[in-house]
């Protein structure tokens, strides 16, 4: 299988309508801001990586139109777009990665004329799409190296395909394994309460002709306990200066009880996820989500009560001191997490 989570086709995004499945693999396109943001904010498109590309489209979205010719008030729309987009959803790193990339290829050429600095941006939106295909693949390779033949794999949410160009952080180091002729196990956790493992990660796997088993969240600690899981690989979609990482709800769950049960717990994550503005996870802002997701199954049949009380954090934070590794496009990151994660991505000038 190779699908394509987003791309730019006929001046407009094309995504995976991620909402429709398991049942239904239907593309969305989209040609305006405004759709897009509500098509971040659904969820018809997410996954840390994936929203850095449609971040940076829509940026080009959000200015295309813009009729004048002078850099003021062509600066103003820009801002003004950035600004809309960055307002979708606030944990995911990549989101604002994007944004600034694409705003900072146009203050780079704010001398040109207006039609170069739109082209430019669209541009820069089309190479960080680019940049994904090439930067899963090398999670991948070096994630593969902790994965030996036989591995049974726990993984949370998604971190594959649907959550980046065509391939994936966390489920791009099982499909680099399967590749290398591994033969590898995965449970996948549901993933409450928008089920991004059973509905996504297992559909995916499934189509990769991946050993998949999906489980319900809290099945994870019995199969440990069991000796069932020999690792287990997580996403990420912000990641502080000292490793602190920030997750889909549930990873921290994941991470205890691997220190518990002496399992290495990894994080596999591109060097664009990473914030290095945060000391720590305490700097990292978790998006509250609807509470209907909680009290209604895919916001449909309800559960609860209609006015029960309901926290809903879309995310929690993984400590580095319970992280094993994390795996990067520049390589595999260990403690002490400062001091390398400085080491192999700040002070590495490759681009």
């Amino acid at each position: 299988m190779h699908i394509r989570t987003i791309d730019w086709k006929n001046n407009e995004i094309r995504i995976i309508d991620q909402t429709k499945l398991p049942q239904k693999l239907a593309y969305l396109n989209i040609g305006k801001v405004e759709d897009l943001w509500q098509a971040i904010k659904i969820m018809q498109v997410r996954g840390a990586p994936a929203l850095g590309a449609a971040a940076a489209l829509g940026v080009y979205l959000g200015i295309r139109n813009y009729p004048g010719s002078d850099w003021s008030g062509f600066s103003h729309q820009l801002k003004a777009t950035a600004k809309y987009i960055a307002s979708s959803r606030p944990t995911a790193r990549n989101l604002f990665w994007g944004i600034e990339r694409a705003c900072g290829v146009a203050l780079d050429n704010n001398k040109q004329p207006v039609s170069r600095i739109k082209k430019a941006i669209l541009e820069e939106g089309e190479k960080i799409m680019q940049e994904d295909i090439s930067s899963c693949r090398k999670i991948g390779f070096q994630g593969a190296k902790l994965l030996k033949y036989g591995d049974r794999v726990l993984t949370i949410c998604n971190a594959g395909i649907l959550a980046t160009i065509d391939y994936g952080t966390a489920l791009g180091v099982i499909y680099s394994a399967c590749g290398q002729g591994k033969r590898i196990k995965v449970f996948s956790c549901e993933t409450r309460p928008l089920l991004q493992g059973s509905r996504l990660s297992s559909w995916e796997l499934y189509k990769r002709r991946v050993d998949v088993t999906m489980i319900a969240d809290n099945t994870a600690a019995s199969l440990m306990a069991e000796k069932k899981i020999d690792l287990v690989i997580a996403g990420a979609d912000r990641i502080a200066a000292n490793g602190d990482s920030a997750n889909k709800i549930g990873t921290l769950n994941l991470a205890i009880l691997c220190k518990y049960h002496k399992i290495p717990f990894y994080i596999a994550a591109p060097k664009s996820t990473f914030d290095f503005k945060i000391k720590s996870g305490k700097d990292i802002k978790i998006e509250m989500r609807n509470p209907q997701e909680v009290i209604k199954i895919l916001l449909k049949k309800s559960i609860a009560p209609a006015g029960a009380d309901v926290i809903n954090p879309a995310f929690d934070v993984t400590t580095h001191q319970l992280i094993s590794a994390i795996i990067t496009d520049r390589g595999i990151i260990k403690p002490p997490y400062i001091k390398n994660i400085s080491r192999i991505l700040r002070d590495n000038k490759c681009t």
